[in-house]
């Protein structure tokens, strides 16, 4: 890719504010994106409106868009987590560049996914989240998705009788949208915004949107399983509230309230932290770093001209 984009020289990943200091997402739908003078453009038929790239967490694409290769260009170098989100709700997933120049994280996750014992820590971890001031360590990993399904049963039902709705259970087909309840249309459209949040907090800092860990087999499994962690807490809650309402554009309401919601609690944030928690990784300040892999010592110094015997190096031989 080149070093540029329309006159703007690539940033440094440390040069760009961090995911906490982003607008959760934003979408788009029926215009052109370009770009401009460092800012992603987007054209209707009236007129045209700028977007400051780095701001931006999350870029949902909805049907109707045709983006320009500077653009993607531009959106990559910025880090920005781009979600296409087909007709009521088919989505295809795809991501720009990490805020990170190392891959500590990823590889942990890997150690942590690839070992039955680390694996299953993890998962009761991420169950642990939910039950908050509940001991559930005595419990096997089939009681744990037990409980869990009954607390999901439990708020819907809560919300349900909050909001004086006939609750007849999630339920919804990808293919007919419009054949869903107002509820189950407005879960649909929230799950998709806090999927694209999950993902762009997992790539930010390294990770795999498809190593997960109560959710496998999927190449955004490790965005299901964070995504879970706050639905109960903000997309149930307001697709209740507004399935009440039974008003038209039911899918356009649903994002604006779920962005203001974000931005004011600073989920993105709290994402990050949760993340690092549930990896149990330190907050140490993110840096680039190159090694080779040892199977003595896990890692050796990259860069440098290593003798034949031993595998000792040489000063006379340090790369410039």
């Amino acid at each position: 890719m080149s070093e540029s984009i329309s006159g703007v020289g690539k940033p440094d990943l440390r040069q760009l504010p961090p995911l906490s200091n982003r607008n959760s997402f934003i979408y788009l739908e029926r215009c052109r994106i370009n770009c401009e003078d460092g800012a992603l453009t987007a054209s209707y038929s009236d007129g045209i409106v700028c977007i400051p790239s780095a701001v931006i967490a999350v870029l949902l694409l909805g049907p109707g868009v045709d983006i320009s290769a500077k653009a993607i260009g531009l959106v990559s170098n910025s880090a920005i987590t781009v979600i296409w989100v087909g007709e009521h709700g088919v989505r295809f997933y795809a991501h720009g560049r990490a805020l990170s120049n190392h891959t500590r994280y990823l590889e942990r996750q890997a150690a942590l996914v690839s070992n039955m014992r680390l694996h299953l820590s993890v998962v009761r971890k991420m169950y642990d989240m939910r039950f908050k001031g509940e001991d559930s360590s005595n419990l096997t990993l089939q009681q744990l998705r037990g409980r869990e399904g009954s607390r999901m049963r439990r708020i819907y039902r809560d919300e349900a009788k909050k909001w004086g709705i006939d609750w007849r259970g999630r339920s919804y087909d990808p293919d007919d949208f419009d054949a869903s309840d107002p509820v189950n249309k407005a879960l649909s459209v929230g799950n998709v915004c806090l999927y694209g949040l999950a993902t762009a907090a997992i790539v930010s800092i390294g990770c795999s949107p498809g190593l997960g860990f109560i959710h496998v087999g999927h190449e955004m499994s490790f965005a299901y399983d964070i995504a879970d962690l706050y639905k109960a807490e903000y997309t149930i809650p307001l697709a209740f509230e507004i399935g009440s309402k039974n008003e038209d554009d039911i899918e356009r309401k649903t994002r604006q309230a779920l962005r203001d919601k974000f931005a004011q609690s600073r989920l993105i944030e709290r994402m990050v932290k949760d993340l690092k928690y549930i990896l149990d990784m330190d907050d140490d300040e993110d840096h680039e770093v190159l090694y080779l892999w040892d199977n003595l010592h896990k890692y050796v110094d990259f860069g440098i001209q290593y003798r034949e015997h031993g595998g000792d190096y040489d000063d006379s031989f340090i790369n410039e």
